[in-house]
């Protein structure tokens, strides 16, 4: 790896420092006379334990950092496997979508990736560095701060858990929406290995490969997994007589765990990721009509250049750009997790660097002509957390965790923006304005933030009597944010003229400025769970969240003296209540799992794109909305085998809105030639579908032939979304339609530690949109990149 490589040196000199502190004061508490050990939890995937019957169709999570029931735990939570992950085909977050509906993510590209759950946790329209996320993704317990994690593949992975609502209590980062818990397996002292290669459509390839075991018997063992996917593009570009939209990438993760004696454990992981492919452009979807004058819209500028588009049919997949494209990410961290066990109680360390580096480069007008031939905004990230958890290892009316959480992180932006021989044409009004205003202008975009965040939080379960329980949890965090931005112009024609020098600082002008921003809040919850009986569990809980404040990583509106609008650059702290209620059910000596859970989250000053309506231009930002409220019902249920069936579904109504809005972003169908703010109250959430669901069956059959034995099977998945708003104006342009998206598995596993299965997505070859841009200039042209063809693959695994 080539970017970053001191910074990497450093932070992971400063990492080593401190898991070598960890590790030898571990030792020396392990040298003490050993208490008695505590009983652990029954591992759900030991045959053994899965004698007991009272373990019998249990789920164990670990949402509140001690292994339990997922029935038992008051949260709103999907669990998915490793084992379902793989028969799905998902291999990533954005994949994940399919399996669990109120998990929502938008990716034109890594950068720009958002996720939500229940429509909360991140601003669509606008990247921007100055803010934090409302998903928390966590990985073996380290948050990772960077969306574009969430398109690297899979590794190794144990199990999922998709917790919704506020979790702030007990996980490190404060977290207003939710978290993905991802947990990867473990190193064992039982030699094992796993091979898996895919081949399918568009010359997709993908190999996986694990191996784990013993290095010291019963002290060291070791585990390394490797993932290579590529694929080639699905867009063809007749400009450059290529397919583009491909993926490649290679991903790397080792595990060493070290068991010097009964009460001490410590693991060390390590991980490697690179995303190198020729992505992300998008196609033409419509146009859309503006208030602006005809000749400033796009069907009049593109006769102006005699300029006829490939295709105005997006399922067509034929993109029209004419610069090139790449969307390049590495992702690397060191991590360790220490756990002692002092016989009452168990001390946990979780140690973390990690490192983010984006290298892309754009065609943003998303045309074949001139218009803007650069729009990078390169970007290097690093964080460092450390995290100490002391936890109860189980009591008759107590259970409780303490802790203490640390995360710095520094996120620096190096961006160009050049426009082209048509920008003027394309972007300013066509009176007097030469062709050459705008030819070879440039703008350089330079920022840097640095975030400190300091946080106490402790949670207590109250065990009042065999049926009920107490959870009453708080957090207290202290962020500081610290950032500068630095714009400044080159290029373009000499001219004295001020109106035409005032319409090039209309598209960029140099600006600078430093702000920092310092606040603390208290959150938490309050949970009740009551058991109706052995397997139905009733349960409420309220909790809130809080997301620091940030400041604006990019141009601020003008004030009337043509300078920056320092009140702009600090964006208020946003503030999430959320109302929970359920029940948690299973039937027919467990058989049946259905859970219910009901829902209500108000949110003050939430964070997202908005238009300044004070003095001066009027331009997009990142401040505050006034207040946002979700209301919703989700049904979750699944079976164990039944007669060789098992059956799956998940429902979602999830009714949001923008409660209060007056400064919003105006659609695109009603934006003039001055740029206006429009009042989106009572509008309707973006990103968000108000019904979205998936559903499954498998059915499994022994099967003998002649010497081969196993197991053959068949099975489908289907999901599905309503109608939702791509982008936060709510334009009737950018609304992604309704669609649904089988996919279909069919295959057979040996009991000699084989498998082979061919699987098939989007069976129907259902034509829908992954996300949709409102294209800069506001000319009324709209793009999007189409979802994923029908696609057969055909994979072999083998294990030992």
């Amino acid at each position: 790896m080539t970017i970053g490589l001191s910074a990497q040196r450093l932070g992971r000199a400063a990492l080593l420092g401190a898991l070598l502190s960890t590790t030898a004061s571990l030792a020396l508490a392990a040298e003490a006379p050993a208490a008695p050990a505590a009983t652990a939890p029954a591992d759900p995937a030991d045959p053994a334990a899965n004698d007991d019957a009272s373990l019998v169709g249990q789920v164990f999570v670990t949402a509140r950092r001690r292994e339990e029931s997922a029935q038992e735990v008051p949260i709103a939570l999907t669990v998915t496997s490793a084992e379902t992950l793989t028969q799905t085909g998902v291999n990533s977050i954005v994949a994940l979508t399919q399996l669990v509906p109120t998990l929502q993510v938008l990716s034109p590209n890594p950068r720009n990736t958002a996720l939500t759950i229940r429509g909360l946790g991140a601003s669509y329209g606008l990247a921007n560095d100055g803010l934090e996320q409302g998903v928390g993704i966590y990985v073996d317990q380290v948050y990772n701060s960077r969306p574009g994690a969430a398109t690297l593949d899979f590794i190794d992975i144990q199990q999922i858990e998709v917790l919704r609502g506020p979790q702030g209590t007990l996980f490190g980062k404060n977290t207003t929406a939710g978290a993905l818990n991802i947990s990867t397996r473990d190193a064992t002292q039982e030699f094992e290995a796993d091979i898996e290669a895919s081949y399918g459509s568009l010359n997709f390839r993908q190999f996986k490969a694990t191996a784990a075991g013993p290095i010291v018997k019963d002290k060291l063992a070791a585990r390394l997994s490797f993932v290579g996917t590529w694929r080639d593009g699905d867009l063809y570009n007749p400009k450059s007589n290529s397919y583009q939209n491909a993926r490649a990438s290679t991903g790397y993760r080792g595990q060493l765990k070290f068991t010097p004696n009964e009460q001490l454990t410590v693991r060390l992981y390590g991980d490697y990721a690179v995303q190198q492919p020729e992505c992300c452009t998008q196609v033409y979807v419509t146009v859309g009509t503006t208030l602006k004058p005809a000749a400033q819209q796009y069907a009049a500028l593109a006769a102006g250049k005699n300029y006829t588009v490939a295709s105005t049919n997006p399922y067509d997949r034929i993109s029209d750009i004419d610069d090139p494209i790449q969307a390049d990410q590495w992702v690397n961290g060191l991590s360790a997790v220490a756990d002692y066990d002092f016989g009452a109680v168990t001390l946990t360390s979780v140690t973390a660097h990690r490192e983010w580096d984006w290298e892309p480069r754009n065609d943003r007008d998303y045309t074949a002509l001139d218009v803007t031939r650069r729009s990078n905004n390169p970007s290097h990230q690093k964080q460092f957390s450390q995290e100490f958890r002391l936890s109860n290892n189980g009591g008759q009316a107590f259970d409780w965790t303490v802790g203490l959480y640390y995360f710095d992180q520094n996120v620096t932006t190096h961006g160009v923006t050049e426009y082209g021989s048509d920008a003027s044409y394309w972007l300013l009004p066509a009176t007097n304005t030469p062709a050459s205003l705008l030819e070879g202008y440039t703008v350089f975009n330079d920022s840097t933030i640095d975030t400190t965040s300091y946080a106490a939080f402790g949670q207590l379960t109250w065990k009042v009597s065999d049926r009920l329980s107490v959870t009453p949890g708080v957090r207290y965090t202290q962020e500081k944010k610290d950032g500068a931005y630095v714009q400044t112009t080159t290029g373009g024609s000499v001219t004295t003229d001020t109106t035409l020098l005032n319409r090039r600082l209309g598209i960029a002008r140099p600006q600078n400025f430093a702000a920092k921003t310092d606040d603390g809040a208290w959150s938490g919850q309050i949970a009740v769970v009551y058991a109706l009986t052995k397997d139905v569990n009733a349960y409420a809980t309220v909790s809130s969240g809080n997301k620091s404040g940030g400041i604006n990583m990019t141009a601020l509106p003008l004030t009337s003296a043509g300078t920056p609008s320092l009140a702009a650059a600090v964006i208020r702290p946003e503030k999430v209540t959320t109302i929970d209620v359920g029940l948690k059910t299973q039937w027919f000596d467990r058989l049946v799992t259905a859970n219910v859970a009901a829902f209500a989250t108000d949110v003050k000053d939430f964070q997202a794109n908005v238009v300044d309506s004070g003095p001066g231009a009027l331009r997009g930002y990142l401040a505050n909305v006034e207040k946002v409220e979700v209301r919703g019902v989700e049904l979750d249920a699944s079976t164990r085998s039944i007669g060789g069936f098992k059956f799956y579904g998940n429902l979602a109504y999830t009714d949001g809105k923008y409660a209060s809005f007056k400064n919003g972003p105006c659609p695109l169908e009603k934006i003039g030639t001055s740029t206006a703010a429009c009042d989106l109250s009572g509008k309707e959430l973006p990103g968000l579908s108000k019904w979205a669901g998936s559903a499954g069956a498998e059915y499994r059959a022994k099967t003998s032939l002649g010497r081969l034995t196993g197991e053959a099977y068949a099975g489908v998945d289907a999901s599905f979304r309503s109608a939702y708003y791509a982008d936060s104006s709510d334009s009737q342009y950018t609304r992604i339609k309704a669609y649904e998206i089988v996919n279909l598995r069919a295959g057979f596993q040996s009991e000699s530690g084989w498998e082979a299965f061919v699987s098939v997505r989007n069976a129907f070859d259902a034509e829908y949109l992954q996300n949709i841009t409102v294209v800069s200039g506001n000319s009324g042209l709209v793009v999007g990149t189409p979802g994923d063809a029908r696609a057969v693959a055909f994979t072999l695994r083998a294990s030992y």
